[in-house]
């Protein structure tokens, strides 16, 4: 029986050719996620380890770290960071050098004025020279390093980027004013920020800590200790001579390097899981591919199962017989795809580099773990797949010898098959309203759940689907292809099973693409109808990398020609009645102008008087209205009453609560301003946002944006994140027209005495092309359209949960988009049978229609 089962591989190795494919394509998915993983994991660590290869212990000034200016006393005797800090740490016993850290958010302007690499990678910090001058932290490679206020240093990526040589102006600026500055040198550096393509800016130290902190101040301070002195000792001396202030984190060198590492995997291995849920999808997809592969090849090979039988092999050497036939398949092709995926993990590193060429990069990992996985996957996902064909083999009895055709599909089996998958649909479809229904994240579970039991039983009531569905478009068919229409629609309904089977793949791919098309339209629906509702303003000036401006830009920007009203959004956060609540700051006398608020309860002047305005949701959960008094503790730490002056309505972009701007900072001097809004004398003009650029001072860091430009930076970022699904679903749909690939070419072979007998009776080649054709197109739209119903369903549902965190959600069909998938697959059914079709129509007529 083992020799039969090597024959029979080789005897259809052509007909199982797709399988092979589908199985390789899902396991090079798998193997290439693994390798990449790894291999980029690795050269992150190793990228990264250098960082600290002269640290020994690092005290962190935590609240310098988040850039607070809060001061705590520690058992030194200092509040903060400072030189006399640097100068008891480095008169421990143990330590050989101590040296004093400023850090912050820097951007570099090139010489276009526009920001050097990404605002979350630019970092600026202080110079620190020893007694010979050089700092060995940042060897110069020219030049030399910064002594004074209008002297900085670049790192040799950034200053090559940008053409600067030694001796140029640099424009460099914070989230304050920019300042143009002589570059007097330029440095190498193993900093990660560079290492990973970010810019790294020296300042002399009086200058750093009046530009990233405050004057005086450190947010670390580094200690190297003397040969002999392990870390652990020096750690003790430190957390001894400082205190155990929560205030300071003291690590040592290794434990640095540690954290970093395990922040690493974790990047990596989140990386990993989201890359192996889609290669996941793909071998799900080729489930299908096999299952009906060795279906069809068991219908086929019914009167050799069956002499088998007759000759004496038992049910169960027939059964193993087709499963050795899938782990010789599955075994092959996880082969094969390990190799396939060991050059997807070149390709994508490649790929990587090319995106950013500082990208840290190493030679290929390949683990054992990666090679055992792979193939267990694939002869796993083989053999599992063909285990259900192989039973219906071994039933097969030994008079079928004597009969020709497939063995139909009992009744009884064909109710059960309905009967199950209307429960599971039943149940899935439940489940997704009940979820849909509890409008938060809560829900997010149920219809996780009853999305795959609604996938599950919708994938086993396709074939009862497939006849209605099918019969609506005959007309259709006939209307376009006469004959070969009619013929395509018969062929597509007479073998409901396979049809469903073929059209499954597909129906997962757009099940998946259909639903994140959905939400992500209905999301940008709601952030667009959210912006325009709420806002007023023509022009939103804030930082690129998120962080606060200082209170003199939000004047400089109120006194730039053609304002006719700004604000600055201040944020707080204050403890009302014992309920953490972020409160927004605004000017009163300008609000009215620049946003909009409708308020249920109370009067809009209430802001004007120091009295806070709170939104429905948070009213009901503090249970207050206008006129309330709620007790409140400040970031101050001082508490007391403040009255509720009215209640608006929930959305927008103010949050749940807004006070004046003069009535935060009381007790938050340096309250964090995120943005400034702007109305225009004359609307949203050119010469407006020329304007508020020009008082920013064309700072690089500072983006004015108009209310189009924040909908089109909602939409771009949610395009990007949909085009990233589609590409990662770009395998599971190729892995699906493989599958009706091969199940049209099978079909071909197993239907060959039949379109023998047509080509005998009249029908040419050209009929029989499209015919195939035809049928290949139906059973496309088909598993789309049932696809394109689930996914919009699914959407809906998980709309539903986010209502609560999304004010204003409502689901939005994109019908363009729909309708382009549902032609995008009947295009893709029309491109799988090109192939078959011409096998068919090349078929020899007197060979096709003798017996076998």
């Amino acid at each position: 029986m083992y020799r039969t089962a090597l024959r029979n591989v080789l005897a259809h190795k052509g007909r199982l050719l797709m399988t092979a494919l589908a199985v390789m394509l899902g396991t090079a998915f798998v193997a290439g996620t693994m390798v990449f993983s790894d291999t980029f994991g690795k050269a992150m660590r190793d990228s990264n380890s250098k960082s600290y290869s002269d640290v020994s212990v690092q005290v962190v000034d935590r609240a310098a770290d988040s850039g607070s200016s809060g001061r705590h006393r520690s058992e030194s005797g200092t509040g903060t960071l400072d030189d006399s800090s640097v100068k008891a740490l480095a008169a421990l016993p143990g330590t050989a050098n101590a040296r004093g850290v400023v850090s912050g958010f820097t951007g570099v302007a090139d010489k276009k004025g526009s920001l050097i690499g990404q605002t979350w990678a630019a970092k600026g910090a202080n110079f620190a020279p020893g007694p010979d001058g050089a700092d060995p932290r940042y060897p110069m490679a020219e030049g030399r390093g910064p002594k004074d206020a209008g002297e900085v240093a670049l790192d040799r990526r950034t200053a090559d980027k940008a053409g600067y040589k030694v001796g140029d102006t640099v424009r460099v600026a914070s989230t304050g004013p920019v300042v143009s500055a002589k570059l007097t040198g330029v440095f190498t550096t193993d900093d990660p920020v560079v290492n990973t393509g970010g810019t790294l800016t020296l300042f002399d130290r009086a200058t750093a800590q009046q530009v990233l902190l405050e004057p005086g101040r450190y947010s670390s301070i580094v200690l190297t200790a003397k040969p002999g002195t392990s870390q652990d000792a020096l750690l003790n001396d430190v957390q001894a001579k400082i205190g155990t202030d929560r205030q300071f984190d003291i690590q040592t060198g290794a434990q640095l390097k540690a954290d970093d590492e395990a922040m690493i995997t974790r990047g990596t291995d989140s990386l990993r899981t989201m890359l192996l849920v889609f290669a996941g999808i793909s071998l799900f997809v080729g489930i299908f591919i096999i299952a009906n592969t060795f279906t069809m090849l068991v219908a086929q090979r019914t009167k050799e199962l069956a002499l088998l039988r007759a000759i004496g092999a038992s049910r169960k050497q027939v059964t193993r017989s087709v499963l050795v036939e899938a782990l010789l398949i599955g075994t092959i092709s996880a082969v094969a795809g390990l190799a396939a995926g060991v050059g997807i993990g070149a390709g994508l590193q490649s790929l990587m580099g090319s995106l950013d060429e500082n990208m840290p990069s190493g030679s290929l990992v390949i683990k054992p773990v990666t090679i055992l996985v792979t193939i267990v996957v694939g002869v796993l996902v083989t053999v599992l797949s063909a285990l259900l064909p192989a039973r219906r083999a071994a039933r097969i009895a030994p008079v079928a010898a004597m009969s020709s055709g497939d063995q139909p599909a009992t009744q009884k089996s064909l109710l059960i098959r309905n009967t199950i998958g209307a429960l599971l649909t039943a149940a899935g479809l439940s489940l997704i309203a009940y979820g849909a229904s509890t409008g938060d994240d809560s829900g997010r579970m149920p219809v996780g759940i009853g999305a795959f039991l609604s996938l599950i039983g919708v994938f086993v009531l396709l074939p009862l689907l497939s006849r209605p569905v099918v019969a609506l478009v005959g007309p259709l068919l006939r209307g376009l292809g006469g004959t070969p229409g009619k013929l395509a629609q018969q062929n597509a309904v007479r073998n409901p099973r396979r049809t469903a089977a073929t059209a499954a793949a597909l129906t997962i791919g757009l099940t998946l693409v259909s639903g994140l098309t959905v939400i992500g339209s209905s999301v940008t629906d709601a952030l667009d109808r959210t912006l325009t509702s709420s806002v007023k303003a023509d022009y939103l000036v804030d930082a690129a990398n998120g962080m606060p401006l200082t209170g003199s830009l939000a004047e400089q920007i109120a006194k730039a020609p053609g304002v006719a009203a700004s604000s600055p959004l201040v944020e707080s956060h204050w403890s009302v009645a014992d309920t953490s609540v972020k409160v927004t700051g605004l000017d009163p006398k300008s609000y009215e102008q620049l946003v909009r608020m409708k308020l249920t309860s109370g009067a809009a002047d209430a802001l004007g008087k120091g009295q806070l305005l709170v939104d429905s949701d948070l009213a009901k959960k503090l249970n207050v209205t206008a006129g309330s008094t709620v007790t409140t503790s400040f970031p101050d730490r001082t508490s007391g009453p403040v009255t509720v002056g009215g209640v608006y309505e929930k959305g927008g972009v103010l949050g749940s609560a807004v006070m004046a701007n003069a009535e935060l900072v009381k007790h938050e001097p340096k309250a964090h301003t995120s943005a400034v809004l702007v109305k225009g004398q004359d609307g949203a003009t050119e010469a407006l946002k020329q304007s508020l650029t020009d008082a920013t001072g064309a700072n690089p860091v500072i983006e004015v944006k108009s209310m189009q430009d924040v909908r089109k930076g909602f939409s771009q970022a949610i395009t990007f994140a949909l085009n990233m699904m589609y590409g990662l679903l770009a395998m599971s749909v190729l892995v699906a027209i493989l599958g009706v690939i091969n199940t049209l070419a099978m079909s071909v072979f197993e239907r060959k005495r039949e379109i023998g007998m047509l080509r005998a009776i009249g029908l040419d080649r050209r009929g029989i092309k499209r015919m195939v054709r035809l049928e290949s197109v139906v059973i496309s739209v088909f598993g789309a359209g049932i696809g394109l119903a689930l996914g919009c369903f699914i959407a809906w549902a998980i709309n539903g949960t986010l209502r609560n965190s999304l004010s204003g959600l409502t689901t939005v069909l994109p019908y363009g988009q729909l309708a382009l998938f549902l032609g995008l697959a009947g295009l893709v059914g029309l491109v799988a049978a090109l192939w078959p079709a011409r096998r068919a129509s090349r078929l020899d007529i007197l060979e096709s229609i003798k017996t076998d």
